[in-house]
């Protein structure tokens, strides 16, 4: 029997909390293994374990994974979260991707100067309510199903829940105006497995503090 999978990131959310997510979803366990130091980084790097000299890195099946969307839809066909058939993954992907770039903004938020954080706070509200939460509040809506897709429980569902989340922790009436989406969150949150990861003690990680951006900065360089 295969071991867990194994984690390897920085002790943060970034690139790897949707990874976190969605191996918690499925209800895999999963262990984790947290980069301190550049000497770790280095290693890693040396020992010829991150193709691109990047993490995040996921250790699963025998592999080492990188490269997040990668990493992502394995996981995704791995535990059958990922359509029916390649017209429901077809689906499942531009959902996805659409809101991996309403993510990148949140992602990029905690290493913005001081001064340029309210400004951008206002572009993630304008971008997630006029731009992306409309095209899920239009889909729930017109075919009246529980899920984004097939009806059946998919990794656009996870990744449609954490972006919800996220914003709601910085911009708490988000979801004001889009009655599907509040009620998608609902049942969403109230999914076991997702209800198991969202307790205190879950693998989930904290917003990102200044100790988790000096950690990211130190060992990246940037």
């Amino acid at each position: 029997m295969p071991g867990k999978p194994r984690l390897t990131y920085f002790n943060g959310r970034g690139r790897m909390e949707p990874v976190r997510w969605l191996l918690a979803a499925a209800g895999v366990e999963f262990e984790e293994k947290f980069l301190e130091t550049r000497e770790q980084y280095e290693k890693l790097i040396k020992d010829g374990d991150l193709m691109f000299e990047q993490v995040p890195l996921v250790e699963i099946d025998g592999m080492k994974l990188v490269q997040t969307k990668a990493i992502l839809s394995y996981i995704a066909g791995r535990y059958n979260l990922y359509g029916k058939d390649l017209k429901e993954r077809a689906l499942i992907d531009m959902y996805v991707e659409g809101i991996t770039d309403l993510m990148q903004m949140i992602l990029m938020f905690p290493l913005l100067p001081p001064e340029a954080k309210e400004k951008n706070l206002e572009l993630i509200k304008e971008k997630a309510t006029n731009r992306y939460f409309p095209v899920f509040e239009k889909a729930l809506k017109q075919h009246g199903q529980d899920f984004l897709v097939g009806n059946k429980f998919s990794w656009a569902d996870v990744q449609l829940t954490e972006a919800i989340l996220a914003l709601e922790e910085k911009i708490p009436a988000v979801l004001s105006a889009f009655p599907q989406l509040q009620a998608f969150k609902t049942r969403m949150t109230n999914m076991p497995t997702i209800k198991k990861f969202l307790q205190p003690g879950s693998p989930r990680k904290p917003p990102p503090d200044e100790h988790y951006v000096q950690t990211v900065r130190k060992i990246l360089k940037i």
